[in-house]
């Protein structure tokens, strides 16, 4: 019997932080099956690859929720994996302002899909992964952001972004 209630939760999650988790739970706990995607938003430039988005949300998403991801179309994913809705994290108005805008456009695309919105607790509404990156960056504390393991990949990477830097700086200072 296939499972009737089948939902798709697309981001970017570049890194995936206690605001998505939250959303991830409540979505999880509607449905039949939650499909977490990692979708390609190519507006955004990532600090993490798909593949390591992927991981990343496997290490921390609880089990019953497939992890997958896409450079295509969400509303074609969702289709193939016979999905009836699409969910959307909202933290303020101005998400909800944009998020509404999306819906309709998805809407328009795959009229049998309907998207729902999940509010993310209003303690993490201050939570996303740019704020993450931004408060690694200036060398803050992550451990209310994120778990433990995006923490880590977040520090790891930002430590080889420095590296890089000072590796490219090294180079244009040698003499030639």
């Amino acid at each position: 019997m296939q499972p009737s209630r089948v939902a798709v939760y697309a981001g970017t999650f570049d890194p995936v932080t206690f605001g998505h988790l939250d959303v991830i739970t409540k979505a999880a706990a509607l449905v039949d099956v939650l499909h977490v995607l990692v979708a390609v938003n190519p507006q955004k430039a990532t600090w993490f690859s798909i593949d390591e988005r992927e991981r990343l949300l496997h290490a921390v998403c609880r089990a019953g929720v497939r992890v997958a991801s896409t450079q295509g179309m969400v509303v074609d994913f969702a289709k193939s994996v016979g999905a009836t809705w699409l969910v959307r994290g909202v933290r303020s108005t101005t998400d909800a302002t944009a998020e509404l805008e999306l819906a309709a456009l998805n809407a328009g695309l795959a009229p049998g899909i309907t998207t729902i919105f999940v509010n993310a607790d209003p303690t993490l509404s201050e939570v996303s992964s740019s704020g993450l990156k931004a408060l690694a960056a200036g060398g803050g504390a992550l451990e209310n952001v994120c778990p433990p393991v995006v923490a880590k990949a977040v520090r790891d990477r930002l430590a080889q972004r420095h590296a890089s830097v000072s590796g490219n700086e090294r180079r244009e200072a040698a003499p030639s």
